[in-house]
C-alpha cells in the first residue's frame, strides 16, 4: 500500500466549470481520495473579495486563489493574464493555509502552458516530484490550423512551454505519437509516458434535455458535446447537417460552448433536423448520451498533433459508436478503426461523409456491436482509477531517480 500523499493538483479548470478538463480533474481528485491520498486542487479565481478561499467538493479540498480572468474576450488580454497567472497564484498561495506545506507530489494540467514558474517554486520549497499532464501540444497545433505563424509570438510560447517541460519529472501525454514530440526532453531524471484520458462512469440520473419533447423526437440522434471552436474545424460537419435535412429519421444535437457556437446556431435557426443547446452539468451527460445513437467528433483537418478529445472518451465510456472527421493517420483514427467502435472520415466531400452517416443510422446491429466494443475499450483504457494509480506510481519512481 502506497503511503498517503499530500498532492498539489493545479489547473485552470474545475467545477463548477463544465469543460472536459474540469470533469477530468474532478474525477481524478475524487479517485485519489478513494485511494487514500489527500489532493488539494489549486485553481485560479477572479474573485476580488479575498486572496484565497477554501472549500470542499465531494470530499476534495479546493483552494481558489485570486488572479486576473484568463477567459477574456481579447486574445491580447488573455495572453497577458495567463503570463501573469503563475506569479499571482503563487503570491496568493503564500497567503493561504498552505503557505508552508511540503507537498509529496505536484501535478498540473496543460493547457494552459503557463504553470511552469509556479511549479518550479513549489518544487523548490517542497523538494517534491512533479507530474505534467500534457493534453495539447501548443503552440504547434495553433500553427497547424493557421491561428499562428512561426514568428516572435510563436517563439515566446515555445519558450514558455519549454519551462513546464523542464520542471516536470514525468510528462504524461495522450497518445504514443505525442511521445515523439516530447522525446527531446528525455533525461535520466525525467520519465516520458502515455497517460490516457480518463472518465469515471456515472449513473444515469436524467437530463434537462429531453429529446422526445423536441423536433428531433423519433430520430436517430447524432450528438456532439463540448467545445465548438476554431480547432474543431466544424465547417464540413455543418455542411453535412444542412445537406441531410431531408432525412426525417436522422437528427443532430450540439451541446456545448465556444467561439463558433453562436454562428453555427444562427445558421440553422429555421432548420428542423438540428438543435443547439448550451453546455449542461457533467452529471447530466449520462442521461443525455442514453438518448442518443452516435457520438460526433470533429478536429480541424490541418490539426497534425495527436489528440484524444474528452468527448471521445465520454462516448466510449457510455457505449456510443463514434463518427469522427479528423486528419488522416492520427492515433485517434487508429483507435476507432482498430477497435471497431465507429467510422472515420478524413476527406472533404459532404457526399462521402453522408455515406458514413447513413451506414451508422441504418444498421442497428452494427451500432450495437460498436457500442459493446466501445464500453470494453473504455473500461480497459480510459478509467480514472488507472490514471490515478499511474500518477501516484510516478511519485515513487521520481524519488528513486537522481535529479
Amino acid at each position: 500500500m502506497t503511503r498517503p500523499l499530500l498532492i498539489a493538483l493545479i489547473s485552470t479548470d474545475y467545477p463548477p466549470l463544465r469543460t472536459s478538463a474540469a470533469v477530468q480533474l474532478h474525477d481524478l481528485a475524487r479517485k485519489l481520495v478513494l485511494l487514500g491520498h489527500d489532493p488539494i486542487v489549486i485553481v485560479p479565481s477572479p474573485q476580488k473579495t479575498a486572496a484565497w478561499t477554501l472549500e470542499r467538493i465531494d470530499g476534495v479540498q479546493v483552494l481558489r486563489v485570486h488572479s486576473r480572468p484568463t477567459r477574456a474576450a481579447s486574445r491580447v488580454l488573455r495572453v497577458i493574464s495567463e503570463m501573469l497567472l503563475p506569479f499571482s497564484m503563487y503570491l496568493n498561495i503564500r497567503r493561504s493555509p498552505f503557505r508552508s506545506v511540503r507537498w509529496d507530489l505536484i501535478v498540473w494540467y496543460s493547457p494552459p502552458i503557463f504553470f511552469g514558474p509556479l511549479v518550479a517554486q513549489l518544487r523548490r520549497t517542497s523538494d517534491a516530484p512533479t507530474y505534467l499532464i500534457l493534453r495539447d501540444i501548443f503552440p504547434e497545433w495553433a500553427v497547424d490550423i493557421g491561428l499562428m505563424r512561426r514568428g516572435p509570438i510563436y517563439v515566446l510560447f515555445k519558450t514558455v512551454a519549454a519551462i513546464q517541460y523542464f520542471v516536470a519529472d514525468t510528462i504524461g501525454v495522450q497518445t504514443e505519437s505525442n511521445l515523439a514530440y516530447v522525446s527531446r526532453w528525455a533525461r535520466p531524471s525525467r520519465r516520458l509516458e502515455v497517460l490516457h484520458n480518463w472518465l469515471t462512469v456515472e449513473p444515469n440520473t436524467g437530463c434537462s434535455i429531453e429529446i422526445e419533447k423536441t423536433c428531433l423526437a423519433g430520430r436517430k440522434i447524432f450528438v456532439y458535446i463540448g467545445n465548438m471552436g476554431v480547432a474543431q474545424g466544424l465547417d464540413l460537419l455543418m455542411d453535412l447537417v444542412e445537406s441531410i435535412r431531408d432525412r426525417k429519421d436522422i437528427g443532430f444535437l450540439f451541446v456545448g460552448r465556444g467561439t463558433e457556437f453562436p454562428s453555427c446556431q444562427a445558421r440553422f435557426r429555421e432548420v428542423d433536423n438540428v438543435l443547439f443547446h448550451p453546455e449542461i452539468p457533467a452529471a447530466e451527460i449520462p442521461g443525455l448520451l442514453a438518448q442518443c445513437h452516435v457520438g460526433l467528433v470533429a478536429l480541424h483537418p490541418d490539426h497534425r498533433t495527436h489528440n484524444i478529445p474528452g468527448k471521445f472518451v465520454s462516448y466510449v465510456q457510455y457505449g456510443l459508436p463514434v463518427l469522427a472527421r479528423i486528419s488522416e493517420g492520427t492515433d485517434l483514427q487508429g483507435l476507432i478503426e482498430d477497435y471497431g467502435i465507429g467510422k472515420v472520415y478524413v476527406g472533404s466531400s459532404v457526399r462521402d461523409f453522408q455515406i458514413l452517416v447513413g451506414q451508422l443510422a441504418d444498421d442497428e446491429a452494427l451500432r450495437h456491436t460498436m457500442s459493446v466494443r466501445a464500453k470494453k475499450l473504455g473500461q480497459s483504457l480510459f478509467s480514472s482509477e488507472a490514471a490515478a494509480r499511474q500518477i501516484i506510481a510516478s511519485a515513487g519512481a521520481s524519488e528513486q531517480i537522481p535529479g
